[in-house]
């Protein structure tokens, strides 16, 4: 199955309907009027069920095939929301919201599973039932916890879920995907240093929350060069510096840390934490101030099912000649929380040589639409064969 005629055809159409989910972004869950753009899309399509509302914004939109044999379910997910960036690429269809910007290309992804979605209610050549999934808040706001945890798995018997996110870099319309642990888990933590302030003409009559601040941030890398095996991976950064004084002769009273931590295990996500914990009170203590610690878990380790990795490679390969295998990738992905529910996998699509995701000139490749709506309707077709 190679790139459908059918998605040449309609390219135009899709990508009009990118372009303008691309001049209207909306953040989080704050995604309405994308929302009803595409429900309104799915009615017109003629599903045979559509609900909004699920996971607060998400829309689910069910179409059944000409058979329904074994009572199969394949769930198929896109993600909706924008990220708070001001867009720079000079577009004609550039972002006319200030501040916010679909720089992952969430408008692309939302705008192939409508295409694929049109074709598969137009055709509904499958024996089985598809749930088309788009979902709010994948950047930060958890929005697909938030759908599972509205009951969608079992409301709809989805039975296996597929996601698709187009990754600049790989060859435009190429795809690549992993088995197992994919991208990685993402947590954050606040630190606080409290010491005592004073005059920097008397340092000796102060406990200088900044030189503590600054054992730290060297400190924390030995989570990842003395503590992690080597071939587990974890990252720890520190990615802000905020001083209680912005004076220059002011031994500051506070200084907070914040920042992430990445792991591609449980075993090393519960490790890092414990580690970066005991680091930040101990190094501290040992230069007479206290650190308090806020450690906030975010997204889980997205893990791809073996057997359904190896069907959605396969598919790819009927799509566009080969399927790469991904690297590791230590951004984060709520898809994680689907996947932890059921079986399924999670690929990538090729956006060609272009600006890298959550960059302010980054723009998806309209081009890569007939591959990943081909890749979405073979999931489905190949998966659910007519007898």
């Amino acid at each position: 199955m190679p790139i459908k005629n059918r998605f040449a055809e309609m390219l135009p159409e899709i990508t009009a309907w990118r372009r303008d989910l691309h001049e209207n972004p909306e953040i989080l869950f704050d995604t309405h009027r994308t929302a009803q753009v595409v429900a309104d899309k799915l009615t017109c399509f003629g599903c045979d069920e559509v609900v909004t509302g699920i996971g607060r914004t998400g829309v689910i939109g069910v179409i059944r095939g000409k058979q329904d044999t074994m009572g199969k379910v394949i769930g198929l997910r896109a993600d909706m929301d924008a990220l708070p960036i001001h867009e720079a690429t000079g577009l004609d269809y550039a972002s006319k919201t200030p501040g916010a910007m679909h720089a992952c290309g969430h408008d692309g992804h939302t705008a192939m599973l409508l295409g694929a979605a049109q074709y598969l209610a137009e055709t509904r050549n499958f024996d089985g039932t598809v749930v088309v999934i788009f979902q709010p808040a994948e950047e930060g706001g958890g929005g697909g916890r938030e759908m599972c945890a509205d009951g969608m798995m079992d409301r709809w018997n989805i039975q296996e879920v597929y996601g698709m996110h187009n990754w600049p870099g790989i060859p435009l319309g190429q795809f690549a995907i992993r088995e197992g642990a994919f991208f990685a888990a993402t947590d954050q933590f606040d630190i606080t240093i409290k010491g005592r302030g004073g005059h920097a003409a008397k340092p000796h009559e102060t406990v200088d929350a900044t030189v503590v601040a600054a054992h730290l941030i060297t400190a924390l890398q030995t989570i990842a060069s003395r503590n992690a095996d080597p071939v587990d991976q974890v990252v720890v950064s520190v990615t802000s510096v905020a001083s209680s004084s912005n004076a220059y002769n002011v031994i500051a009273q506070e200084v907070h840390l914040k920042g992430t931590v990445r792991s591609m295990s449980p075993a090393m996500r519960a490790l890092a934490k414990e580690r970066l914990t005991a680091i930040a009170r101990l190094t501290a203590e040992s230069l007479g101030a206290v650190a308090e610690v806020v450690y906030h878990p975010g997204y889980p380790v997205m893990v791809n099912h073996a057997a359904q990795t190896d069907f959605a490679a396969a598919v790819a390969r009927s799509v566009s000649g080969k399927c790469d295998p991904a690297p590791l990738i230590m951004g984060g992905e709520d898809f994680a929380y689907m996947l932890e529910e059921r079986p399924g996998a999670y690929i990538l699509v090729g956006n060609g040589d272009s600006a890298p995701v959550h960059h302010p000139a980054y723009n998806f490749n309209d081009d890569a639409i007939p591959a990943g709506c081909s890749w979405w309707a073979g999931i489905v077709e190949q998966r659910m064969p007519v007898a």
